[in-house]
């Protein structure tokens, strides 16, 4: 006798309400907020001034763009030793075309770009199709390179670079509206506070998209005025800097630049195919394999594109200090990898997240900057950061050995 059960085509699944909290994904936020709110305090306020929150900045960016390069091939399992010497050489690549050569600005830039991708296709080579792991492969990129640094410049310093560059790395966005009666916010520019409102609806719009596909599936998501107070938050935040900025000399132009590829790197590790390639890969190189990834090419693009955003990390520097020097971008890779982790990459690979290694780097940069407005020797700031990063990998762990526990 033959029994049949009936099963429903399509079982309604109800969307969970509950609220959660993931602390391997939020945890970093958290740790970002109480570190602020820490050095406003010793500091006196002065952490929050427009004008810190503008330095804060600018003399960090070229970390935080090393830093997205970083994440990915931290995802992907690998690492990069050598991105602090390709910083290096790319600028003098560029100095030497714009001030001994007189190239014009823009193909100097654009010159020394491709030389920053051949450098990095150059590695990515050795390490995709050659199987040198990637730790040797930028270890010795990184004597190689810094040497060629110190060649190209004959051990000086090259400068001053063209106005231009200059403002790139240096220079503020126009006030295009200026302060229309705006009381408080104390000469504020106007588009300037216009353009963060509307960052503030696209985060709200792909917020909410998200939950709404979330709930699609039956994932568990936020209550309604949980979700609503997070959206307030990120808004407040958001808005309370752009208003400092803009009350100072408006928006960094090298702050543009870092949110143009901040969104950039965000959608291509999230929304394409190559992105979630990177993740798999990371995750578990054989079922990636096994599953039709091109491994060797996910490899070698992702060291490409490292080379190639070291090469604008390296004209930014350069433009700061209106110098290609041959010492420049000591240990930057190191500030780079510390980003990736303490923003929750994974030692292992295969997590990781674009906004969570900018997170990570900002947090560096207000320890530098927190402990040097207090005073603090350069020993005890290094002391610090080598203690946060510490703990985050700690946490990384703990959180794995967690979540296996308790399956």
């Amino acid at each position: 006798m033959t029994t049949v059960v009936e099963v429903d085509a399509d079982p309604v699944v109800a969307a969970p309400t509950r609220f959660s909290v993931n602390l391997r994904q939020s945890g970093i936020y958290i740790a970002f907020a109480a570190i602020v709110v820490l050095f406003e305090v010793l500091t006196s306020g002065s952490l929050l001034e427009p004008q810190n929150i503008s330095n804060i900045v600018v003399q960090n960016s070229y970390i935080l763009i090393l830093a997205i390069g970083m994440i990915l091939i931290i995802i992907a399992g690998h690492i990069d030793l050598s991105a602090g010497s390709v910083v290096a050489v790319t600028g003098a690549i560029s100095a030497v075309l714009m001030v001994d050569m007189d190239v014009a600005w823009p193909v100097a830039v654009l010159v020394t770009l491709l030389a920053g991708a051949l450098i990095g296709a150059w590695q990515g080579f050795w390490i995709a199709y050659f199987g040198i792991p990637a730790f040797i492969v930028t270890l010795a990129g990184m004597l190689v390179f810094r040497a060629l640094t110190m060649t190209v410049l004959g051990n000086q310093g090259i400068g001053p670079f063209p106005d231009d560059v200059r403002t790139l790395a240096n220079g503020f966005t126009p006030g295009f509206l200026n302060n229309v009666g705006l009381g408080v916010l104390g000469g504020a520019d106007l588009f300037t506070l216009l353009v963060g409102l509307a960052a503030v609806a696209g985060i709200v719009v792909v917020q909410w998209r998200a939950r709404r596909g979330r709930i699609g599936y039956g994932q568990a998501v936020d209550s309604m005025p949980i979700f609503v107070a997070k959206i307030a938050g990120a808004a407040l935040v958001l808005m309370f800097i752009i208003v400092q900025l803009a009350r100072f000399k408006n928006l960094p132009w090298v702050l543009v630049l870092l949110a143009a590829l901040v969104l950039a790197y965000t959608l291509i590790s999230q929304r394409t195919v190559f992105g979630r390639h990177i993740y798999a890969v990371g995750g578990n190189l054989q079922a990636a394999s096994l599953s039709g990834v091109k491994v060797k090419s996910v490899t070698f693009w992702i060291f490409v594109n490292m080379g190639l955003l070291a090469s604008i990390a390296g004209i930014i520097f350069a433009g700061r200090l209106n110098q290609a020097g041959p010492t420049a971008g000591n240990a930057f890779e190191l500030d780079a990898i510390a980003a990736a982790f303490i923003g929750g990459a994974a030692v292992q690979g295969g997590v990781g997240k674009v906004v969570g290694a900018i997170t990570g780097g900002l947090i560096m940069a207000v320890i530098n900057n927190g402990m040097s407005l207090i005073g603090s020797p350069s020993e005890r700031v290094m002391l610090v950061k080598g203690l946060v990063l510490l703990a985050a990998v700690a946490f990384d762990v703990w959180a794995k050995r967690r979540a296996g526990r308790s399956r």
